[in-house]
């Protein structure tokens, strides 16, 4: 009987289980722990920084990657233990077979198990038999070992991430409060204009179009100091977005109402921090139009960019700011952490619930951003 199981179970096999991923999802969930344990002790750090922004900046960064790679982390976590609990359910019968004969070894004596009734020749073949088919007995044994070992291990991180992921939360919603507190705090940033409010309010109840408020921007400046700023032609294509994500839509492109915009979109995650993608001067920070809240940076002369669709804005009219330096935050709230669990689980990602329509003006004409942005093959 033990000889016919075993020779059954070495003519049937079980077949490899499936390559795991090439980023190994427990190391990427253990890697986004680590960058979130990280982005705390730079939080506490930033506190006593002499450019408490810039470290508040950094650190809310820090934060943005960390909580990113989590949830992905996560997600790649629970598609990998699916993927090992529905390999090993479909396998029960072979599975239960051979811990069945497993057993049956383990339980039969040594001299028991060297007879055989067909004599002397018999218990020879017998032997050479259970010598050939015992190593891949003890390898597939090995290997369901290892496989029932790594799912427990992943459900383990699951749990743990709960954790890891409230910390992130909470830390990121302290880093916000900070910078926005830092910003409020600020006195050493140095000025190009004074904007005149009386002017901005008649420009805006004028203003139609973006291009209209645009070529008009000149007009509420009181005071500005002379002289040209640098220029950034050696930068074209190389620049920073300014914000965390991906384009959604490309200058040119319609959307669901076939309207064409010259600008691009980018979806974000709720929350997200804006910056300059260089240094630049502020000329005009607020509610414009339809855009929502409106950033426009002039970073050289007769070239400005337009960023529409953040919920907080930073700063005010004239500033010069230095490169990446915060200028606001998208709207929407956090996803909550059942929330972000629940679609882990499921294999998905949060939703990027949030649009920043960003536009590039040089001579008070469009073009398209991609000619200064670095925007990614895979974006």
């Amino acid at each position: 009987m033990i000889r016919a199981a075993l020779l059954s179970l070495c003519l049937m096999g079980l077949a490899p289980l499936a390559a795991a991923q090439t980023t190994d999802p427990a190391a990427l969930a253990e890697a986004a722990a680590i960058r979130l344990d990280q982005a705390g002790q730079a939080l506490a750090r930033a506190e006593k920084a002499r450019d408490r922004v810039k470290a508040l900046s950094e650190t809310l960064r820090a934060y943005e990657d960390g909580l990113e790679a989590m949830r992905e982390g996560l997600r790649r976590v629970s598609l990998r233990e699916a993927q090992l609990t529905a390999e090993l359910q479909s396998r029960e019968a072979e599975v239960a077979q051979l811990l069945g004969v497993l057993q049956s070894i383990a339980a039969t004596p040594d001299p028991v198990l060297a007879l055989h009734p067909d004599g002397p020749t018999g218990t020879a073949r017998s032997g050479m038999l259970l010598a050939d088919v015992t190593p891949a007995l003890t390898d597939r044994a090995s290997a369901l070992r290892e496989k029932l070992e790594e799912v427990a291990m992943l459900r383990a991180l699951q749990e743990n991430a709960v954790d890891t992921l409230s910390r992130g939360l909470d830390g990121v919603q302290q880093a916000r409060s900070n910078l926005s507190q830092a910003i409020s705090d600020r006195t050493n940033l140095p000025r190009r204009f004074t904007e005149d409010p009386v002017k901005t309010a008649i420009l805006i109840a004028s203003t139609e179009t973006l291009a209209g408020f645009a070529s008009g921007l000149s007009e509420i400046a009181e005071g500005e100091a002379p002289g040209s700023l640098p220029d950034m032609s050696h930068r074209k294509g190389k620049l920073p977005l300014p914000v965390q994500g991906t384009i959604l839509r490309r200058a040119g492109e319609a959307d669901a109402a076939g309207i064409k915009r010259p600008g691009l979109i980018m979806a974000t995650r709720p929350r997200a921090l804006v910056t300059t993608p260089t240094a630049a001067t502020i000329r005009y920070l607020g509610p414009l139009l339809d855009y929502g809240n409106v950033v426009i940076l002039e970073p050289q002369a007769d070239l400005l960019f337009v960023l529409a669709g953040l919920d907080v804005v930073y700063g005010e009219a004239g500033q010069v700011l230095p490169s990446g330096s915060p200028i606001g935050l998208m709207g929407g709230q956090d996803a909550q952490i059942g929330t972000i669990v629940s679609q882990a689980s499921e294999g998905g990602r949060t939703a990027a619930s949030e649009t920043l329509y960003i536009e590039v003006r040089e001579n008070n004409a469009p073009v398209d951003p991609v000619a200064w942005f670095a925007t990614g093959k895979d974006n």
